[in-house]
């Protein structure tokens, strides 16, 4: 679940890459939400109108470098990550403000160093958030092939994770976003 404002939020539950968007009415989107989110004390999503509905794929790109000549790639031109992790719009600001700092000094002193170290600037952090991104599709979501293994891994990540102070940390860390000014000059 993310938090689009007071009264949206935008909701992914995990199904086949493959499956139709006609096979998922309203009724059994609000059911499968009800199953998997029930919690022992009773807790429910707060259900509400469907206003859009997709599948997605659940994929992760990088462009490198994310320049050709003077020709600049930013946010999803640039990256996808899967939205497991929330770090799509994050990572496309953290790009533009990058390079708004370099243009802005491009023009105002005509240093160039800024833009030709762009990629590299915009690259730490987007690896980062990729890594992020990964590590919870890989502890959230089942994946085709998984045996049990896989599954108990999986769970006592999610058990580390929610058990763990430093762990739960981690996560918030990565979850609310790394700091600027650690990945710029």
């Amino acid at each position: 679940m993310s938090t689009r404002s007071p009264d949206v939020q935008r909701m992914y539950l995990q199904c086949e890459p493959t499956d139709k968007i006609e096979n998922w009415s309203d009724d059994r989107i609000w059911s499968e939400f009800r199953a998997r989110l029930a919690t022992r004390d009773g807790w429910a999503p707060k259900e509400g109108q469907i206003f859009s509905k997709t599948v997605v794929g659940m994929r992760s790109f990088v462009t490198e470098p994310m320049q050709y000549g003077r020709l600049f790639l930013a946010g999803d031109a640039a990256h996808v990550v899967p939205p497991t992790g929330a770090k799509g719009l994050n990572l496309a600001v953290a790009d533009v403000r990058v390079l708004a700092r370099a243009i802005g000094e491009f023009y105002k002193a005509g240093r160039e160093d800024l833009l030709e170290r762009y990629s590299q600037t915009a690259l730490r952090r987007i690896w980062k958030a990729q890594r992020f991104s990964w590590w919870m599709t890989s502890m959230l979501h089942r994946f085709p092939g998984a045996d049990e293994f896989q599954h108990k891994v999986q769970v006592a990540e999610l058990d580390y994770v929610t058990g763990s102070r430093a762990a739960s940390t981690a996560l918030a860390e990565n979850y609310v976003g790394l700091p600027f000014d650690a990945f710029e000059d």
